[in-house]
């Protein structure tokens, strides 16, 4: 009952939409009933053959059937127009939700999943806000309305006529009961169809490239094997329920035909009320048939809405505290991590361990290791985009902590090993920092992330729209144009984790050029797995294990630190450019 309360608040701002809704659902029932009533009066109209009443009462159906129209198309447009703008809300409540969480909730949810609750969870309870309410609402009405209409005209046959009501209830409190567990069930198998559908499409790349097809397909024949298992289980119940909520009335009428047919043989009821009589317990039996699929509707929204719930109550742990400053202007750049740990959710061990690293305002750092060793852990504490376990976080002297989210993040630009380009055109992702940049800015960006020369002879060149996630471009092209997006946001710090990794040595020569003069005065993290790319560098830090296991130049390291000389060795082919004076030797070359 709680989700069930906590569903209809979505109904708070549109109360009077919903008022007027079932206020027009009211009154089209009230022309409802009448049309059994004036049906009788015609009747006793042609037995006394007044032919004068027949017309009246004739027209008066006539009317009454208009008016039930009229009403009923007004109240499904309002209902309509509800029902939409409960869409409208939740589906903006359950992005910026999910826009407000840390990366780490992401870590541990599958995309397709997520989608699930968003989508078909959503479509859910939308759908019974907007018209299972009013379904039920007419329901009560109808029955209500009926039995005082039966009780005027006869209250003996209508106490005999409503015993089955009170069954009906129990049934269908019994079938609500029962249907919540199973249909609960069905939508978390919905959701991991749907993660799976994700999955799949998303790595359709890999699934053909090693003749995968018939394996995936095996697997997705699985998932919709549950789907339809437990859709099974929900609908044995709604199979028994529902026909058995629609049985009961059906023995009050048995009853009406027998008792009621021998009161107009004996004179005591008119053939007309008989037929008005009869015609409102026909009208019962719809609306209760209907409560059984609007008690079903409301158990599935309710199911849906304790896994919509689930994710709107999970409150963001990372979060700009109220009243946060600005970052300070400051050194413009100066790194500072204090004794530092960091452990990832549900890990056995911690990503880093006591680590204590500075690097001034306009210092380049290439940070080297083995994988797992911290690297991309260390770097993405910058922008505060997991908060440290122990120690802190300085930028310019503040702790990141303790300053505005969005300035800080807005300071630190990433270019990684894998770039996520959005289906936008190339503009728009290059700008996607900066979207007031001009189109000169985003083209002096691309010229000098080396992008401008293959954005030209895209067909529409910078108004190209990239596919999604920018497969359309090779890998190269991706990294160029997130080049280019992080060269437009003019960060004070700027992270390349392994940024030149999918580029050819000519490419990648000429970005680590452009890259240098925009490195200039600025602070940057290099995360190197190619020797060359640490030539980009001032200083090199080793991390092994989390810890911080040396740190100097290229000579210093190769003979204080034997991890460093393995790693030198084993990267003899661009050892060349391991020198005190990098670039100078790779601009000679």
């Amino acid at each position: 009952m709680s989700t069930f309360r906590r569903l209809l608040g979505f109904l708070k701002p549109y109360r009077a939409g919903a008022v007027w809704s079932l206020g027009l659902a009211a009154l089209a029932m009230v022309a409802t009933v009448a049309i059994p009533w004036l049906t009788g009066r015609a009747i006793d109209g042609l037995e006394a053959g007044d032919k004068g009443d027949l017309r009246r009462y004739a027209g008066l159906v006539a009317l009454a059937a208009l008016l039930r129209v009229g009403l009923s198309v007004a109240r499904r447009l309002v209902a309509g127009r509800v029902s939409l703008a409960i869409e409208f809300d939740l589906r903006n409540l359950m992005y910026s939700h999910l826009q407000s969480l840390e990366l780490a909730f992401f870590d541990g949810q599958q995309t397709g999943q997520l989608m699930s609750r968003a989508t078909v969870d959503l479509q859910s309870v939308r759908f019974f806000l907007g018209y299972g309410l009013i379904f039920i609402t007419q329901s009560a009405l109808t029955i209500l309305l009926a039995a005082v209409a039966m009780f005027a005209l006869q209250p003996g046959l209508a106490a005999l006529a409503l015993v089955p009501v009170p069954f009906v209830v129990l049934v269908a409190a019994r079938y609500g009961r029962r249907s919540r567990p199973a249909l609960q069930e069905v939508q978390q198998r919905i959701a991991e169809l749907t993660a799976d559908v994700e999955e799949n499409v998303s790595g359709v790349r890999v699934v053909k490239a090693f003749a995968a097809e018939p394996r995936q397909l095996a697997r997705f024949e699985g998932t919709v094997g549950r789907v339809f298992d437990q859709s099974m289980i929900a609908t044995r119940l709604r199979a028994f329920y529902n026909p058995f909520i629609g049985f009961l009335p059906s023995v009050g009428l048995a009853v009406i035909l027998l008792v009621g047919g021998r009161a107009v043989i004996d004179g005591r009821l008119s053939l007309g009320d008989f037929t008005a009589f009869y015609t409102y317990l026909l009208m019962l039996i719809g609306p209760m048939r209907q409560l059984g699929l609007a008690l079903g509707m409301a158990q599935r929204a309710t199911a849906s809405g304790a896994r919509l719930f689930e994710i709107l109550d999970r409150a963001p742990q990372l979060y700009s505290r109220p009243g946060a400053p600005p970052l300070p202007d400051g050194l413009r750049g100066r790194v500072e991590l204090r004794d530092v740990t960091f452990r990832y959710e549900n890990a056995p061990r911690p990503a880093l361990r006591d680590v204590d690293l500075l690097v001034e305002a306009g210092t380049t750092v290439a940070l080297v290791g083995a994988t797992g060793s911290g690297k991309t852990t260390l770097v993405e504490l910058l922008p505060r985009l997991y908060d440290v376990s122990a120690g802190a976080v300085l930028i310019d002297g503040a702790d990141v902590r303790d300053v505005e989210l969005g300035s800080l993040r807005h300071a630190i630009s990433v270019v990684d090993d894998d770039p996520f380009l959005f289906s936008a055109s190339v503009h728009e992702n290059i700008a996607y920092g900066r979207p007031e940049a001009t189109r000169e800015e985003v083209e002096d960006a691309a010229e000098r992330a080396q992008a401008a020369g293959f954005i030209a002879e895209l067909p529409a060149g910078y108004d190209t729209r990239i596919g999604e996630r920018g497969m359309t471009l090779s890998g190269g092209q991706r990294q160029r144009i997130a080049i280019a997006r992080a060269l437009l946001s003019d960060p004070r710090i700027l992270i390349l984790d392994d940024a030149t990794s999918s580029v050819d040595a000519s490419t990648e020569q000429a970005i680590k050029t452009a890259l240098r003069e925009v490195m200039a005065g600025r602070t940057t993290f290099v995360i190197a797995h190619r020797l060359s790319t640490i030539a980009l560098a001032d200083d090199i830090v080793v991390l092994e294990d989390g810890q911080v296991a040396a740190r100097g130049t290229h000579a210093e390291l190769i003979e204080r630190s034997p991890l460093y000389a393995e790693i030198a060795e084993k990267g003899l082919p661009d050892q060349v450019f391991l020198t005190r004076k990098p670039l100078e030797r790779v601009e000679s070359l």
